[in-house]
């Protein structure tokens, strides 16, 4: 056995298996070959020299399409545990020089993509040799993710309950009525919150966190919504809004930049604004990697400091 592996160790190289990974990951040689900046050729060749390896096939194609094999399959769970394994090296040894370096993988639901680029400009700044990807998602996709737990952090708002979770808040996620610029009620200082949500009401898909966060407040309050039309994102939703289809309630920093141009108005609605946090997420007993927890770290000695920012943001714009 131990013949075989040293054998086997010296006809792989690392750079057969990150082109495996490559080809795994993109579905496709051609694909594999543009993300890896290889020809073609180099790719399928890589390919080959690691199957004569192996012994074994790891693509076949069915049609058209390429398919992994079981043995492929069993290669990618092997790659991917070497290659976390070289990157906890790698930070290791940064970490014996006083550096911090790996990889951080974030997942955010639609709400926090407006929070993400400030609250990472300062974290990379002070953390240059971090490799930082974020993973814009549907509330639906973030819980679904949260199983697997392949993701360092999760952000979201509405923490799910029924899971062992734990969870960071680091800043107040606020949802305000918002409705056009020329609507006929923003001058008017009486509107009452069900008169709001009757005035042809644009709603989050259901299961949103958004969604979620104003259906408990209209259970709390006594307050009847019934959605004119449901939209799929805050992006479409804002527009939506604002080509006078209706009124919505959304997320503050989501609509910052109408409101300061005029495109957009508020108003003063009793209950209002919904007031959640937005957390980081992570399943509970789960071991944060040192790029994480350095993360999870700068947050929590930051809160302050992130507060005011954002709070400087919103105040730069129309206020409630």
């Amino acid at each position: 056995m131990r013949l075989s592996v040293q054998k086997l160790i010296s006809r792989l190289s690392l750079r057969q298996l990150e082109v495996f990974l490559a080809v795994y990951e993109e579905q496709g040689y051609g694909k594999a070959a543009n993300a890896l900046g290889l020809t073609q050729p180099a790719v399928s060749s890589q390919i080959r020299q690691l199957e004569s390896a192996l012994g074994q096939t790891l693509f076949e194609y069915i049609g058209r399409r390429l398919y992994c094999t079981a043995t492929g399959e069993l290669v990618v769970a092997s790659v991917r545990t070497l290659f976390a394994e070289l990157g906890r090296l790698q930070s290791d040894i940064h970490g014996l020089e006083g550096r911090i370096s790996g990889d951080l993988k974030l997942v955010a639901v639609n709400t926090a993509q407006y929070v993400m680029p400030y609250l990472l400009k300062p974290f990379v700044d002070l953390y240059p040799e971090i490799n930082v990807s974020v993973q814009v998602v549907n509330r639906a996709q973030a819980i679904e993710r949260l199983s697997d737990s392949s993701d360092d952090l999760m952000i979201m708002g509405i923490v799910p309950s029924d899971r062992p979770l734990s969870s960071v808040p680091f800043l107040d996620n606020e949802l305000i009525p918002v409705l056009p610029a020329n609507h006929l009620l923003c001058d008017r200082a009486d509107v009452t919150p069900q008169a709001f949500l009757q005035q042809n009401f644009l709603a989050r898909e259901r299961g949103s966190g958004s969604r979620l966060a104003l259906e408990q407040h209209c259970h709390q309050q006594r307050l009847r919504m019934v959605p004119k039309m449901e939209v799929g994102s805050n992006e479409a939703l804002k527009h939506a809004v604002m080509a006078g289809i209706g009124v919505a309630i959304l997320p503050r920093l989501s609509v910052l930049a109408e409101l300061r141009l005029g495109s957009l108005k508020t108003l003063p609605l009793e209950g209002f604004p919904i007031r959640r946090s937005w957390c980081l997420v992570y399943p509970t007993g789960k071991s944060l990697s040192p790029v994480t927890r350095r993360f999870v770290e700068y947050v929590q000695a930051n809160l302050a400091d992130i507060d005011r920012q954002f709070r400087h943001m919103a105040n730069a714009g129309t206020p409630v």
